[in-house]
């Protein structure tokens, strides 16, 4: 990668470090009393929205059904509303089914599990502590004193104006560096058509085959397309990082080269991997 590098990709999470901190004068001492406090706030929070959830009767999905829609124009105009600017909605069978289904569920469901929620939530911020330990500049985590408070979104005053100003200054670099990148691709003058085979962001790599071509297979579930299968021809692989299969597509910049393309992507997963092919061609097709 040229410009969606890596680095770029770990700046892009880093462009709203301060987003849902709030100062807290305690949060200049390493205080375990604290810190219980206001984790069983949090974990109260928690816990009553995941009850609510919980207890949310799927019926209200069935209310729509037969319900009288009026065009927003006649909604909100001034005119007289007549019979022909209503219809009446009806559920298509599948969707309807589908609700009855999930009622059917809601109904015998077991009382909320308080307990599992809890140990759930437990488990979730040991990682969440662990993870901002690690994945936050070291700059930052040297001035915490206390890491665990710090990830139930409490921090000091002057750590949390030091975190807006690194936070605008990350997103102006991102933002720098994906102009580039813009300007960059527009300058290669290739074809939306020929762009647009190459967009599966946030698809999941199910398969990868290489040889006279280089075919990618996709899981389009979790993606923005239903063509789940990529082509290469006549490939020539200039970089290959790590186990791509079971990886995301998260990037790509494509090139034009003499005889073809050169397609650089970056995938996520576990970690980040980066694949780099000049072809001559490139096919895509729904299998």
């Amino acid at each position: 990668m040229r410009y969606l590098t890596k680095e770029w990709y770990e700046l892009c999470q880093q462009t709203h470090l301060h987003f849902g901190l709030r100062v807290h004068n305690g949060a200049y001492e390493f205080d375990e009393d604290l810190f219980l406090r206001l984790y069983k706030r949090k974990e109260k929070a928690h816990v009553k929205q995941e009850r609510e959830l919980y207890n949310l009767d799927p019926r209200y999905m069935l209310e729509h059904d037969g319900q009288v829609l009026t065009r927003v124009d006649k909604a909100f105009g001034e005119e007289e509303v007549t019979e022909e600017d209503q219809i009446i909605y009806h559920m298509p069978s599948e969707e309807r089914a589908h609700i009855e289904k999930l009622i059917a569920e809601y109904d015998i469901r077991p009382p909320f599990d308080e307990q599992k929620c809890k140990e759930e939530y437990k488990e979730s911020m040991e990682w969440n502590f662990q993870y901002k330990a690690e994945n936050l500049p070291q700059e930052i985590v040297e001035q915490i004193a206390d890491i665990r408070v710090f990830t139930l979104d409490y921090c000091t005053r002057e750590l949390l104006q030091q975190l807006k100003k690194q936070s605008t200054e990350n997103r102006r670099e991102m933002k720098r560096v994906s102009n580039e990148y813009r300007e960059a691709i527009l300058a290669q003058d290739i074809p939306d058509e020929i762009l647009g085979r190459v967009q599966y962001h946030d698809c999941r790599v199910t398969e990868l085959l290489t040889g006279t071509e280089v075919v990618i297979r996709f899981d389009t579930r979790g993606g923005f397309t239903n063509i789940n299968k990529l082509t290469l021809v006549a490939p020539e692989i200039i970089k290959q990082e790590g186990e791509i299969v079971g990886s995301y597509w998260l990037y790509q910049e494509l090139y034009r080269i003499d005889n073809g393309y050169e397609l650089h992507v970056l995938f996520g997963g576990e970690n980040m991997h980066e694949l780099i092919v000049r072809c001559a061609d490139i096919l895509v097709e729904e299998e």
